[in-house]
């Protein structure tokens, strides 16, 4: 995991301001598991940053306000053996998160009506089987 984390076409986050720290992960390993440092910790400083705009930077702090402590938000990753795989697996779950974080919001849903010939239907459906029962009483 070298260079810039690409978050969309236009948005990149420099190497420069991605904090990786490493510790021992707890799990798989075998005879190296207390020996390397597997586990990894990406942290970006959502709220300093300069490489979101205020618009985008705006809409991810409110969107990832539970996630964050002091404006930094952090993945961790220990599901693999190897630093790199941790290393890609913790970079590909922040860039889904800014992603999601930065996206524009669904459009407004303009309200409908059904149609008149779909109300028609729909109480045409009803008489019909309404009569259908009718007719299976006795008392008609």
């Amino acid at each position: 995991m070298s260079g810039p984390l690409q978050i969309s076409g236009s948005v990149s986050i420099p190497e420069t301001e991605l904090h990786w720290r490493f510790s021992r992960s707890s799990g798989p390993g075998g005879q190296g598991v207390n020996t390397t440092d597997s586990r990894v910790e990406l942290s970006f400083d959502l709220a300093a940053t300069e490489t979101l705009g205020p618009v985008l930077k705006a809409r991810a702090l409110e969107r990832l306000g539970p996630r964050l402590v002091n404006g930094v938000v952090t993945i961790a990753a220990s599901e693999f053996r190897s630093q790199l795989r941790n290393r890609e697996a913790a970079g590909m779950r922040l860039a889904q998160l800014l992603r999601e974080a930065v996206a524009p919001p669904p459009k407004k849903r303009r309200p409908t009506k059904p149609s008149r010939g779909a109300v028609e239907r729909r109480i045409a459906a009803k008489k019909q089987r309404s009569d259908l029962k009718r007719l299976r009483r006795g008392d008609h």
